[in-house]
């Protein structure tokens, strides 16, 4: 009788323990199909909201000068969604005051990218990958928040056009970007720049260089490495001096420098003979040089009153103040020699 009892109930005990498993498997299996459903409408979601942003997408895609561009203003796309990367027959993205913050890093897949444009947003930094547009001819990200720029891009070997301007915070480029040989236009203005780097001095191409707005105090002697050179934008900085080497940029036209502190206006300037523009104003220059009165109002109207030709005027008054003082200090050495050997002969008299 005590056998049969302990067999009964060693038997309802496992029975208990195994309808126990089996219901807890249940549980599983039941919380897994739950799973597997949320995933898969979660899935169908997701694979509906592209195809609904590619249609969005393809309804801003326009073909100017025989190019396809994506063109996007003043609407809300903080990140891009991951089905542009079904649009890689774009050459062009023009995506401004988006509020865009980030690049994607799949813009790489883009190899007939001609020009990306997003100026006007928030981003914060240049992907690697951006090294893999090879094709691309402009990059133009002026007025976001990009501090740092990617050695990657030295790879884009057909870029012509960089604009990083009013960023604020850029304060060097990579010495590899020197080796971009079709670049001929560099806008770094409104940012951190102390000095001009070394990767700009070595860019073969370079012709339109804009710099305003940094934290300059002088130009490198060697500045006449960028010998193909023709217009300098360097208002809104702190330089007080111009060095004579810049006298060998042959082919400089335009040279902005207001709003500097330079105390002089070099001689130098006067043997460049394609400089046709320049701009003085709002330095603290030495010499008080008033240019001669205009034959008409529409003269007096168009002239430029610290262009080029205050620059002459006060080379000229520079110079001839010069010669002034240096006949003055010579007429002085004279007379205190005259007055030297004077005092020695009355000496030798006593």
């Amino acid at each position: 009788m005590d056998t049969t009892t302990v067999c009964i109930g060693s038997f309802t005990s496992v029975k208990a323990l195994w309808e126990k498993r089996i219901e807890k498997q249940k549980e599983e299996l039941k919380i897994e199909r739950e799973l597997r459903q949320k995933a898969s409408v979660s899935k169908l979601a997701h694979a509906w909201e592209d195809r609904i942003s590619l249609a969005k997408l393809k309804t801003k895609v326009i073909k100017e000068d025989g190019r396809l561009i994506l063109k996007i203003e003043k609407e809300e796309w903080k990140t891009l969604p991951s089905a542009i990367a079904k649009l890689t027959h774009l050459q062009e993205w023009q995506l401004h005051r988006i509020n865009l913050i980030k690049i994607p890093t799949f813009i790489g897949k883009f190899c007939n990218l001609l020009v990306l444009d997003l100026s006007r947003n928030s981003i914060v930094e240049i992907p690697r990958e951006i090294g893999q547009l090879i094709k691309l001819q402009e990059l133009l990200v002026s007025y976001n928040k990009i501090k740092d720029i990617p050695v990657e891009l030295s790879s884009c070997e057909n870029l012509e056009k960089l604009d990083l301007a009013v960023n604020r915070d850029i304060r060097d480029l990579p010495q590899q970007l020197s080796s971009l040989k079709k670049l001929y236009h560099l806008d770094l203005s409104m940012n951190q720049f102390t000095t001009i780097p070394s990767a700009v001095l070595n860019m073969p191409a370079l012709e339109w260089l804009d710099m305003g707005s940094n934290k300059l105090q002088e130009l490198p002697e060697a500045i006449d490495r960028m010998e193909n050179l023709h217009t300098f934008w360097l208002p809104r900085n702190e330089i007080t001096h111009i060095p004579h080497t810049i006298s060998n940029m042959s082919n400089l036209s335009t040279f902005v420098l207001s709003s500097n502190k330079l105390r002089d206006i070099p001689v130098c300037l006067l043997d460049m003979p394609y400089l046709r523009f320049v701009n003085f104003r709002d330095n603290p220059l030495e010499l008080q040089v008033s240019l001669p009165p205009c034959e008409s109002p529409e003269e007096e109207e168009e002239r430029e009153l610290f262009g080029i030709e205050f620059m002459h005027a006060y080379i000229q008054q520079s110079m001839e103040q010069r010669s002034t003082d240096a006949a003055t200090a010579d007429v002085i050495v004279t007379i205190n020699n005259e007055e030297y050997t004077a005092s020695l002969e009355a000496n030798e008299l006593n």
